[in-house]
């Protein structure tokens, strides 16, 4: 495995000045080789020219979080990471690779969860590379392969983990969203270690049932709420009945057997656990009676 070996370069600048007067020099020596006509004096200046001129293409530019991959006729000699006009070997072929911070967010996926259900699911990715040699010799397009390793992590995880967690179930993908960008992080960066690639992190963009099944599943989930209000309705409602039978017995209100205690009771929760208003109802019979 190749790893990268960071190198130093001179400076550009100062190359730069030594090339120009390097040239501004043999141009005059040639001149005069002309004048004193010296084929010698010529041979060597026009030699010397043409090494100058090769030693132009030494200079390159680095940018800000940029890194050039240095080669000399196809064996990695280091890599340069220091911004600026540079120059080195000017048969060395060199490669950009930026090191900057990038994201992509992956195509919608259909797939299915741990229960089988089908479902849509998309992840948003920030990565950088951080070992240019890896990233350009250990793999064929660095990234690409940062797309294909992703999506197939997230289907992975997403068939390990149901949609929405039931009784005694633990993470799910809706509800554990920090989990669950932890484990789809650390499964994309076990992928991509290889490529020099570092994962900075990984999100859920996009989690939803499948449309063929959506409508079912949010009838369940409609079902499932209207449950559970009428779960703490009920409870509500036994605890003021309770609690109204307390104050009445308390206070000496009026005494009441165990069947006008039911009937009170059936009232009471008929009033309360409806979801309509209750129209009330005056019995006078025993006025008459």
């Amino acid at each position: 495995m190749i790893r990268e070996e960071v190198r130093k370069v001179a400076s550009g600048y100062l190359m730069l000045v030594v090339l120009a007067a390097g040239q501004l020099g043999f141009a005059y020596a040639i001149f005069r080789a002309v004048v004193a006509m010296s084929v010698s004096g010529i041979i060597a200046a026009t030699l010397g020219t043409v090494i100058v001129a090769i030693c132009w293409a030494g200079l390159f530019m680095v940018h800000p979080n940029e890194a050039k991959v240095l080669q000399l006729f196809g064996k990695y000699v280091g890599t340069t990471h220091d911004a600026g006009l540079k120059w080195a070997n000017p048969f060395y072929a060199k490669t950009a690779v930026s090191t900057r911070v990038r994201n992509f967010e992956s195509s919608k996926l259909k797939v299915n969860d741990s229960r089988g259900s089908p479902i849509e699911i998309a992840a948003v990715v920030v990565w950088k590379v951080f070992d240019t040699a890896e990233a350009l010799f250990e793999v064929d397009d660095y990234e690409e392969f940062v797309q294909i390793q992703s999506e197939s992590a997230l289907r992975n995880l997403s068939t390990t983990y149901p949609y929405e967690p039931h009784e005694g179930e633990g993470t799910a993908l809706r509800s554990h969203p920090a989990e669950i960008a932890q484990a789809l992080r650390a499964e994309i960066q076990d992928r991509l270690e290889q490529a020099g690639v570092t994962v900075i992190e990984a999100r859920i963009s996009h989690l939803a049932y499948a449309s063929e099944i959506a409508s079912a599943m949010l009838r369940r989930q409609q079902a499932s709420a209207i449950i559970a209000a009428r779960t703490q309705i009920v409870a509500g409602a036994v605890g003021m009945v309770e609690m109204a039978l307390d104050e009445l017995k308390k206070n000496h209100v009026v005494e009441l057997d165990e069947e006008r205690k039911a009937a009170m009771v059936s009232n009471l929760l008929v009033v309360l656990c409806g979801e309509e208003a209750t129209q009330p109802v005056i019995n006078t019979g025993s006025l008459y009676n």
